[in-house]
């Protein structure tokens, strides 16, 4: 029970109030009573008191449904929308022993890249309180970073678990559609919705990958990943496992323009970093992989989102807008950031009968195919590139430009961001602004990412606190 007490003490200083990052939506009220039987349980030898994630709180982006604490969206035209169960990931977990100490913040809808929502404000990155967090899953990255919880859950469309990961010194993983279900979970897209860990080290994402991975009746994509879950993930951290990886260096993700210029200069001490440690590098240079390119034309959100959402509210008993329709009437969302894109969707009859959504599928299918014949040519363990090709945005602006998520949102595979160091110091950045660098896979390659990814982390060693949230001391009256 102490150590949910010293989170919950963390996030009272820090989360409203002293650098007010706004990462927290809500805390889950029952969280002190659920550890307190937990440790109850153990004391007395309890059955069952014995779990892998015994007493772990996290931090679960509000689009996770929860039985106890209403699922948003992080929209003011949804508060209070209770769910009557929780989604199956979040079950996995809870069977696993670890406890949701609260819902987290996040770009409202998870449509778009800086968390900012009408229910929760704009998440504030501890790194540099000037810009945000990334997103959609930035409530997650800036409470993981401040230290609010051991580990959370994010979703990822394009960018969304490590766009956060990136800004935040974070690690965060996209596995492979299919590997962990997506039942009720708060839907986007489902061509490219997939969801995953966010957390501060690489062996906190594979203990929480694997409470979560593998097949479930109440998600028919999950039906694949029958045989592909590995006992143990933890297996494959290993300190040598870049030692003769083939690492795809893709000259299209990165950026060529000044602004770029600092994430370059990490990635390229991140690359020397990998071969160091081992690794072949294998320039990949192929305009197939232009992720501005891939976002304008092969992108199927807006073609999905409304009837996915349609169906999803029509799950939750006390839903107050049973529609999309009825979102945007209410006007209880955040106009700036969501306008456009709520209006196109709703104006789409349907989406998925308009034939350039079929056009959009095929063009998915031919890309996702032309990845696999890259790894298949060049005999490659995975692809390299930063998640993002400049720093995380200011507070204020709408939309982070330049990410390269894509990739990984339109072919399903698996892709882990770990940090890759940081930009040069600045006066509102004492240590510079977190930078990230993606690892993509082939599917069902999670077990080899993790170790590649562990590999980089234990040679690197990159992560470090943010100064806007230091260890509580009993001067703080805690």
């Amino acid at each position: 029970m102490g150590l949910v007490q010293a989170y919950l003490d963390r996030i009272a200083a820090y989360d409203q109030a002293g650098p007010a990052l706004r990462a927290i939506r809500a805390v889950n009220p029952n969280a002190l009573a659920q550890a307190q039987a937990y440790d109850a349980d153990r004391a007395v030898g309890a059955a069952g008191a014995s779990k892998p994630l015994g007493c772990v709180p996290l931090l679960l982006k509000d689009n996770y449904n929860t039985a106890e604490v209403p699922t948003t969206g992080g929209s003011a035209s949804l508060e209070g929308a209770q769910p009557a169960r929780d989604a199956t990931a979040v079950a996995r977990l809870r069977a696993a022993g670890a406890i949701v100490l609260a819902k987290a913040n996040m770009q409202e809808f998870a449509l778009g890249g800086v968390s900012v929502s009408s229910l929760g404000g704009q998440v504030r990155n501890p790194y540099d309180l000037t810009r945000t967090p990334g997103g959609s899953s930035g409530g997650v990255g800036a409470g993981i970073a401040a230290d609010f919880a051991l580990g959370g859950l994010g979703s990822d469309t394009v960018n969304s678990i490590r766009s956060p990961a990136s800004a935040n010194n974070l690690v965060g993983l996209r596995v492979t559609q299919g590997l962990i279900s997506l039942a009720s979970i708060m839907p986007v897209s489902k061509t490219q919705d997939a969801i995953g860990p966010i957390t501060r080290t690489v062996a906190d994402a594979a203990a929480l990958l694997q409470a979560m991975a593998g097949a479930d009746p109440a998600d028919p994509l999950t039906a694949a990943a029958a045989g592909r879950v590995p006992e143990r993930y933890a297996d494959a951290l290993k300190p040598d496992a870049l030692k003769g990886a083939r690492l795809g260096v893709v000259t299209a993700l990165f950026g060529t323009k000044p602004e770029h210029a600092e994430v370059n200069r990490v990635m390229r001490q991140a690359l020397d970093a990998l071969a160091a440690a081992g690794a072949t590098l294998v320039t990949v240079d192929d305009p197939a992989f232009e992720a501005d390119a891939l976002n304008r034309d092969d992108d199927v959100q807006t073609y999905e989102f409304k009837a996915l959402m349609n169906a999803y509210l029509a799950t939750i008993p006390n839903a107050p807008q049973t529609n999309l329709a009825g979102i945007l009437a209410s006007g209880q969302f955040h106009r700036a950031a969501l306008e456009k894109f709520l209006t196109g969707a709703e104006a789409r009859a349907d989406g998925m009968a308009d034939p350039e959504y079929a056009a959009r599928l095929g063009r998915i299918a031919a890309f996702k195919a032309h990845v696999a014949a890259v790894f298949e040519a060049q005999t490659l363990d995975a692809l390299v590139y930063p998640l993002q090709k400049r720093l995380v945005v200011p507070i204020g602006e709408l939309n982070q430009a330049d990410r390269n998520g894509i990739v990984a949102g339109l072919t399903g595979f698996p892709a882990i961001d770990v940090p890759a160091g940081f930009s040069a110091a600045s006066a509102t950045a004492p240590d510079g602004v977190p930078i990230g660098m993606d690892l993509l896979g082939r599917p069902w390659s999670e077990a080899k990412l993790l170790g590649l990814a562990y590999a980089f982390e234990q040679a690197t060693k990159l992560r470090r606190a943010p100064a806007s949230t230091p260890p509580l001391t009993a001067s703080d009256g805690r």
